[in-house]
């Protein structure tokens, strides 16, 4: 079992920054591929970003392609989200997840663990 705690989410201003975290328990962290998720009002959950176990690898949504930035610390059990040049459409409740699948994966159903959720929120 891997439970899941985002932080960092809340307000900013377009064109502003934030930094999520994603803090996991157990040991086996390392062996996890990561993802970021997002799901906006009245809208369905969406591929945000993805990361293979090593950091070597990640894959972006063409959304947040140049803006978005992911990386992980396995030492501290630890995955972020660097999000630079926010818009008004990346508001959304940001989600981290984490799958025994290996390899690169942009589809919900192969995660297995999710996180809470933190709210991001990006206004004039």
């Amino acid at each position: 079992q891997v439970q899941l705690v985002e932080s960092g989410g809340g307000w900013v201003r377009t064109g502003g920054s934030l930094r999520l975290s994603c803090t996991a328990s157990g040991r086996t962290f390392s062996t996890y591929t990561m993802g970021w998720f997002r799901q906006a009002p009245g809208k369905e959950r969406e591929f945000v970003v993805t990361i293979s176990w090593s950091g070597s690898g990640t894959y972006y949504a063409d959304s947040v392609k140049g803006r978005f930035t992911i990386s992980r610390d396995n030492a501290k059990n630890t995955v972020y989200l660097q999000m630079n040049s926010l818009r008004p459409e990346d508001t959304a409740v940001y989600y981290c997840a984490a799958g025994l699948a290996t390899g690169l994966r942009i589809d919900l159903s192969e995660y297995d663990y999710w996180g809470q959720g933190t709210q991001v929120t990006v206004s004039s």
